[in-house]
């Protein structure tokens, strides 16, 4: 059972790392010609966690990440706590599984290793260009365009195909005849630093978070709590392609955009080394499961279901998602004919997850850059019931 995936990213990797567990033999189509450093920190809750040690990546994962002892949230103006949640060993003994934060580039390294030691090996430079589906399985063309190939063509035939190629997800297109991406009016600058270059007093093992008018920051350890991660979100728009998540940034534009911060906020910005950019554009929360699976052609994580980063939880729906889909796979036992029954059930017993979680994602990022009556209220509620806000026992505990 040949499964084709497009996407070499956290999806497209732990698709095919949790199908070939079950039996498939999946190939993946990564079109970026390695895999690289580039990308901001990700937030792990224990139900990606969870995931991957089902995965056998327990130690890998807790070799390169870092595992804070709390989340903090702070006033971007007066530097005050509004509220706080206890992580680490409490969170743990809670859910079962840690809140973990890594850097993109390590978790991907991780999920990289396990693919290659179940025998798959991620074919890069590669574009699938059009998608083909028949009675019998699906055929993809795929554009090589790697230097030495010179754009050659293949077509390659599997029993199902998995878009876990993005927002900008070309296997999208050939599904669902829609839009493409709107721009959110927000861009996010990030920033990565060694805690060993900062002063101590602005070093952290925690998870920050600091809410202002119109912005916020949040940051974080990763790589085993050597390097602090900072990710700022303002209101405006990037100067480059929408497409184009890797800008090169300009402090001072940020440090304009933010407005009025504390001392150890403007010292914590001012510390950082270079920031780069993009800009924010999403999707529609999603209504139905036709928006994730139609035959033998399924959506996985940001493709299906692009999140704003304001719930911390775009990686973990995608390995949610990949879990799902390897279970509803392994129903199939070998028989094609089934794949597009487990592709709806997959679908139809992911879709209001997701959906979910993509509408608090919008809702939060009001919540965070509200100003007034709003802002007020937003701080009361924090200070009087942070712990009870911030936790999610519906997310965190086991997935539906």
């Amino acid at each position: 059972m040949s499964l084709l995936i497009a996407g070499g990213g956290m999806g497209g990797l732990a698709a095919a790392l949790a199908c070939s567990k079950v039996g498939w033999q999946p190939r993946i189509f990564e079109q970026a010609k390695q895999f690289s450093e580039v990308g901001a920190g990700i937030q792990l809750g224990p139900n990606a966690t969870r995931i991957l040690a089902r995965w056998g990546l327990a130690r890998a994962l807790s070799d390169v990440a870092a595992f804070p002892r709390q989340l903090r949230v702070r006033s971007a103006r007066d530097g005050a706590q509004l509220g706080a949640l206890r992580l680490g060993e409490a969170f743990e003994e809670r859910y079962g599984a840690p809140y973990a934060t890594v850097h993109r580039a390590d978790l991907q390294a991780v999920l990289v290793e396990a693919v290659r030691a179940a025998g798959i090996q991620p074919r890069l430079s590669c574009r699938v260009i059009a998608v083909k589906p028949e009675p019998e399985g699906v055929t993809v063309e795929v554009q090589d365009i790697g230097p030495q190939d010179g754009d050659a063509l293949m077509a390659v035939k599997g029993a199902a195909l998995i878009g876990a190629d993005g927002l900008w997800s070309s296997v999208r297109k050939h599904v669902l005849d829609d839009k493409p991406p709107s721009p959110t009016g927000h861009v996010a600058y990030r920033g990565v630093v060694p805690q060993a270059d900062l002063p101590a007093r602005l070093r952290s093992n925690d998870v920050n978070v600091w809410l202002g008018p119109r912005m916020h920051l949040v940051a974080y350890p990763v790589r085993g709590a050597s390097l602090l991660n900072v990710v700022v979100i303002v209101q405006g728009q990037a100067p480059g392609p929408a497409e184009d998540w890797d800008q090169e940034a300009v402090a001072a534009e940020l440090q304009r955009a933010m407005g009025t911060l504390c001392t150890p906020l403007r010292e914590l910005v001012l510390a950082m080394p270079s920031w780069r950019l993009w800009a924010l554009n999403d999707r529609t929360p999603m209504r139905s499961a036709d928006e994730m699976a139609r035959g033998r052609v399924a959506l996985l994580g940001d493709a299906a279901h692009p999140m704003r980063p304001y719930f911390a939880q775009g990686a973990g729906m995608a390995i949610e998602d990949a879990a799902e889909l390897a279970r509803l796979l392994s129903r199939a036992n070998g028989r094609a004919v089934d794949v597009p029954e487990a592709l709806r059930d997959y679908a139809l017993n992911r879709w209001r997850r997701d959906a979910r979680v993509q509408a608090l994602s919008r809702r939060n990022g009001r919540i965070f850059h509200s100003t007034g009556l709003v802002r007020w209220g937003r701080d009361l509620a924090l200070r009087v019931s942070g712990e009870r806000l911030l936790d999610q026992p519906w997310l965190y505990g086991k997935t539906p």
